[in-house]
């Protein structure tokens, strides 16, 4: 019944029970406590109303019982109404705050997977477990070190020209999906995605002793991963895919950018910058990956020797915008012996399996 009742509109119908219980308990000598029926009022009232309304909804409850008392009895004790009285306004103070407390219980499971929800589209799985068990703010401006990693494709004007666009949207949606698969599988977050590829860091806002570890794997796997796709691409007749990975590693400033209407927790600094110019040098050196010596210095202090003989020294480069000249190294495409047998992707994965 009440189910049924609540399944219409929630106020006319609570509006109107309370009138009834009003009446019920002001003209009839009823020898039981017809008031503690108001908690049915303030349970359907909550269908409808937010917690400034079930308060409201409450204190009217308890006043027209009191109201009511006072015409049927006045001010004298009369038998066992006051302890009729006392406990239809216990039972409706118990009401309304079980009901306050449901409420807002319910808003902050909602809040919870709208932020888990909104973190998912640039953090791992693991770092929005994490993020999501923090009760203060994380966004404020901070200052500490990350490891940064560009991703782009080479030649995307080239590749699009001419296509349908239904075929280079499914395209961009395949390399961005890769992309984003390889930083979160190795615990990275991605700032922003960039048309045809992405900005990404590892460290923010929660370090570890593991991060310039975490983007060298990165970077191998997306490599391995677009060598697998061109096999794949090549045996449909479609043409291969390049793809330009820089990274670097240094301080970089983390914090919210943008307006009131849209804000975005991004990162900023030289660090960035210099990774940027470094995935645009990787075309130069016709290499898919390139990193700077501060992020070899990095990666040798966590104690990956065996991923650092992977990269090959590059000598000493002057970077556009860059006053000083930065020390690069390169991964060629055969160089993989580095990764581990369970970062290697699988190459018979059809492409149309990519969401």
């Amino acid at each position: 019944m009440l189910r049924y009742l609540i399944g219409l509109r929630s106020l006319p119908v609570a509006a109107a029970l309370a009138i009834g219980i009003f009446l019920v308990d002001t003209l009839t000598s009823l020898h039981f406590a017809v008031a503690s029926l108001y908690v049915t009022v303030v349970l359907i009232a909550a269908h409808d109303l937010r917690r400034r309304g079930i308060v409201i909804t409450g204190v009217a409850c308890a006043l027209l019982t009191v109201l009511s008392y006072m015409l049927m009895h006045g001010l004298e004790a009369d038998g066992a109404a006051p302890l009729r009285f006392a406990v239809s306004l216990v039972s409706i103070l118990i009401a309304t705050i079980l009901v306050l407390r449901n409420v807002s219980a319910n808003l902050r499971v909602k809040e919870v997977e709208q932020e888990r929800a909104n973190l998912a589209r640039f953090f791992s799985p693991k770092i929005v477990d994490q993020l999501v068990g923090i009760h203060t703010p994380f966004s404020f401006a901070r200052r500490q070190p990350a490891t940064v990693l560009f991703a782009d494709m080479i030649g995307f004007t080239a590749y699009s020209s001419g296509k349908p666009p239904d075929l280079v949207i499914g395209m961009l949606r395949d390399l961005l999906h890769l992309l984003s698969e390889a930083v979160f599988s190795n615990h990275g977050s991605v700032d922003k995605y960039l048309g045809d590829g992405l900005m990404a860091f590892f460290g923010p806002p929660l370090t570890s002793r593991r991060d310039a570890t975490n983007a060298a794997r990165c970077a191998l796997e997306i490599v391995n991963a677009i060598e697998c796709r061109n096999q794949q691409r090549i045996g449909c007749n479609e043409d291969a895919v390049r793809i330009a990975v820089g990274i670097h590693y240094g301080e970089v400033v983390q914090g919210d950018v943008g307006s009131e209407r849209r804000l975005e927790l991004t990162l900023v600094g030289d660090t960035v910058n210099i990774a940027s110019r470094v995935e645009s040098y990787c075309r130069i050196l016709d290499a898919p990956v390139l990193v700077t010596g501060q992020f070899l210095e990095a990666l040798l202090a966590e104690g990956s020797q065996d991923l650092a003989k992977a990269f090959v020294d590059e000598g000493v480069h002057v970077l556009r915008g860059c006053k000083e000249p930065i020390r690069l190294l390169s991964v060629r495409g055969e160089r993989k012996a580095a990764q581990r047998p369970d970062d290697r992707l699988v190459c018979s994965r059809p492409a149309d399996e990519v969401g």
